[in-house]
């Protein structure tokens, strides 16, 4: 079965916005706040609600970062999940975040691997890292 969602690497300056969930298996992690595309919503549209939704913050688009595939199975049936990734900045808090998320967290960019275990969210930040790092020597 094949499945879409979008979620949101949300950056304010130097620190990263991560959500701390429940997950499939049960166990709780840190990562990005992501889920499923509704029908007839835009993978842009499904990535601002979800940011909403998880973490309360209202947030801007800044650009596409590519996407991740994960396989995995759900009782018997196998998955094939496709997210698709956007750079995000938050604008406002403008609600408290949904009961799926337990806690929210900003955390220095630079600090990443004392949360994040996923390999998609690591290999997805690193880009991000990359990218800065280069604007940076661009601009000397």
């Amino acid at each position: 079965m094949r499945e879409y969602s979008s979620g949101g690497v949300i950056i304010r300056k130097n620190s990263l916005l991560l959500i701390k969930t429940k997950n499939l298996a049960g166990k709780i992690v840190w990562t990005f706040p992501k889920g499923h595309i509704e029908k007839g919503e835009l993978k842009e549209e499904a990535a601002s609600r979800e940011a909403l939704e998880e973490t309360g913050y209202q947030c801007r688009i800044i650009k596409p970062l590519g996407k991740t595939k994960h396989f995995f199975y759900i009782g018997k049936r196998f998955i094939e999940k496709t997210v698709f990734w956007f750079l995000m900045e938050p604008l406002r808090k403008v609600q408290k975040h949904d009961s799926e998320t337990i806690c929210t967290k900003w955390i220095e960019i630079k600090n990443y691997k004392e949360y994040l275990r996923y390999k998609t969210d690591l290999t997805t930040l690193k880009e991000i890292i990359k990218s800065r790092e280069k604007e940076v020597t661009n601009e000397i």
